[in-house]
């Protein structure tokens, strides 16, 4: 592996950011992405406009990429391109861009499952000395459409071994930011608040859910009427404790997020715990994350906040795992709203 000389040029367009790396084998050489902020004013992503603001970001975002990477598009071995989960109309615009690029380069495109890309995130190689997990380890993927614990066993090898039934953490923590009038995106927002606040204050509810699963509906619904009933009492309930409820409540759904890891990890024996998704990058969930070691006599493996969030690089990371395994695609692939892992 140490001589193959590898550029992949990679695309995540699943949601609202319009993202393109250039990887040389597992080294990421670039990873720029496009923000969308016209979502702001609607308290959530609107699919239409998503995909609008792709098409409007994409041409330029790869153009940088290259330009940073100082790579030519004749120098790319591949593409690589998120085909789901995700919006469709956002995942079919990083897609045709990538069969297009593909077939104008006469080079292969690598579809990338876009969890698959938050896990192997550990993997990328960025010029700084970290340590990776080694197989077989758990992973906790926590975002705002996906809350699961992933044994892995290989770069290419997932087994799903728990998953929430319902809503994803991330949607919990960004309704309860709504109900609370905190603009979007809420999660960011309530972890910054709940610094302050005393996360004791307050109490909710526990859901459950079959084996390793979760449920965070119930959870969003009891928060809804805490909140209701409060505000009954006194209409400057929220102003006045919001440090104390973001705090509380925030530490509510990491206790159910870990309960979860602790009870998988002690019954497969497994002692290496990652996190990956956008939740990964809450500070909370990564101090009570590294707690754990010293609980449970394990390690674990928390990503670079760059790559928590929706990027590039951790598209390209997978696809240069399915390159050395040459699995490649054709143009006839589609999008996957729904994509298993």
């Amino acid at each position: 592996m140490q001589n193959l000389n590898i550029y992949i040029l990679a695309i995540e367009s699943s949601c609202d950011d319009t993202s393109c790396a250039v990887l040389h084998n597992n080294r990421v050489l670039s990873n720029v992405t496009a923000n969308q902020k016209i979502h702001e004013q609607y308290g959530g992503v609107v699919p239409e406009l998503a995909s609008r603001d792709h098409q409007k970001n994409i041409v330029p975002v790869v153009e940088a990429a290259l330009k940073n990477a100082g790579i030519a598009m004749n120098q790319l071995n591949a593409i690589a391109v998120t085909r789901g989960p995700g919006l469709m109309g956002s995942l079919l615009v990083g897609l045709s861009f990538a069969k297009s690029l593909s077939l104008a380069l006469s080079i292969p495109i690598i579809e990338v499952n876009h969890m698959k890309g938050h896990i192997l995130a550990h993997f990328i190689d960025d010029g700084e000395v970290q340590k990776t997990p080694e197989f077989p380890f758990l992973c906790l993927t926590a975002s705002g459409g996906h809350t699961q614990l992933i044994k892995v066993t290989g770069y290419l090898d997932f087994e799903m071994v728990g998953e929430t039934i319902d809503d994803a953490v991330g949607e919990a923590f960004d309704k309860a930011a709504k109900i609370m009038g905190i603009p979007y995106p809420g999660g960011p927002l309530i972890d910054k608040y709940a610094g302050s606040g005393d996360k004791s204050k307050f109490t909710f509810a526990y859901t459950r859910a079959p084996g390793y699963n979760y449920s965070f509906s119930g959870i969003k619904t009891s928060f809804l009427y805490f909140i209701q009933n409060h505000v009954q009492k006194d209409k400057n309930f929220v102003a006045d404790n919001l440090c104390d409820i973001c705090a509380s409540y925030q530490d509510h759904l990491i206790k159910v997020l870990l309960k979860n890891v602790r009870h998988v990890l002690k019954d497969t024996g497994m002692n290496q715990l990652a996190i990956a998704g956008g939740v990964s990058a809450n500070s909370e969930l990564r101090r009570q994350v590294k707690a754990l070691e010293h609980e449970l006599g394990i390690e674990t493996f928390i990503p670079k906040f760059e790559y928590c969030t929706d990027n590039a690089a951790m598209i390209g990371i997978t696809a240069y795992y399915k390159f050395l395994n040459n699995e490649f695609a054709d143009l006839s692939i589609t999008p996957m709203a729904r994509m298993p892992i």
